[in-house]
């Protein structure tokens, strides 16, 4: 999922290490130089000097590749993310007032009522709703193997899973879920993701995710038999049973990660470039 930006770092870390301990040994015997070339007879001296200009270039090379790729990695982020003092300021907004004064404190009492496994009831029939995005978007990328087992899993769940109640299809057939989205599929015919992007109230997104996320809501079939209101609540509902779930796993990544802004924004572009190869 996020391999490209994971590989890049691992190099540049191991380029950091090489040119550390190049420019280290290099101060070392620079150190050292006069008193070594006094002690040492002539053709030991100048073998000296050879393995120190070795080393200087050693540590040069260690350098410059570090640089490049520090040069790379912020032209990177700069094209990914040219709105980034106004993300930040939305990302801010989101996690430390919308997070944290209400979709928090709701998730952590709709954990307290709701048992695990109703909450993954709840999660099983929105799924289950959520089939038309995901068959109409497999279908558009040529995945007819997905759109299959979509068909299958929706017919399934409806029936033996009790209105999409639980998930029958994976936990007694093995059918898996092939989750497809509008955004994928602009990204499958070449469009790209444009600007990194963050809105209140709205999950991270590029502006291709963004148009996308559009389309699907207007493939959620709830939207033309419910009114508007009861859709809202509905979105709400989900978005405060998945937070309910993940309160453990959100707290340790709280407290574990130095820049969330920058790893919930890299994890997110490596994760949607990696669905659309897919």
């Amino acid at each position: 999922m996020h391999h490209r930006f994971r590989g890049s770092l691992y190099i540049a870390a191991l380029v950091l290490s090489v040119g550390i301990s190049s420019l280290c040994d290099v101060g070392w015997v620079s150190a050292e130089e006069e008193k070594t070339d006094i002690s040492m007879s002539q053709p030991e001296a100048l073998r000296a000097r050879s393995d120190n200009k070795e080393s200087d270039t050693a540590g040069a090379s260690a350098a410059y590749l570090l640089g490049e790729a520090e040069g790379a990695s912020a032209r990177e982020e700069s094209d990914q993310d040219p709105w980034e003092p106004f993300n930040e300021t939305m990302f801010s907004f989101n996690r430390n007032v919308v997070d944290r004064f209400l979709l928090k404190p709701v998730a952590v009492v709709w954990d307290a009522l709701l048992p695990d496994p109703v909450q993954r009831s709840v999660r099983n029939a929105l799924d289950n709703i959520d089939v038309v995005r995901r068959l109409v978007n497999n279908l558009f990328q040529l995945k007819i193997d997905g759109a299959g087992r979509e068909l299958a899993r929706f017919t399934i769940n409806s029936t033996l899973g009790i209105a999409g109640l639980f998930d029958v299809a994976k936990d007694g057939f093995g059918i898996q879920q092939s989750d497809e989205d509008t955004g994928q599929t602009l990204g499958v015919y070449g469009i790209g993701p444009g600007p990194y992007l963050i809105l209140p109230f709205l999950p991270p997104m590029t502006v291709r995710d963004g148009i996308g996320l559009a389309a699907d809501g207007a493939m959620n079939p709830l939207n033309y038999f419910i009114p508007m209101a009861a859709t809202a609540g509905i979105y709400g509902t989900h978005a405060v049973n998945e937070r309910s779930l993940n309160l453990d796993r959100f707290e340790r990544i709280e407290e574990t990660v130095v820049d969330l802004y920058s790893a919930v924004r890299n994890a997110y572009l490596q994760s949607r470039a990696a669905a659309i190869k897919e």
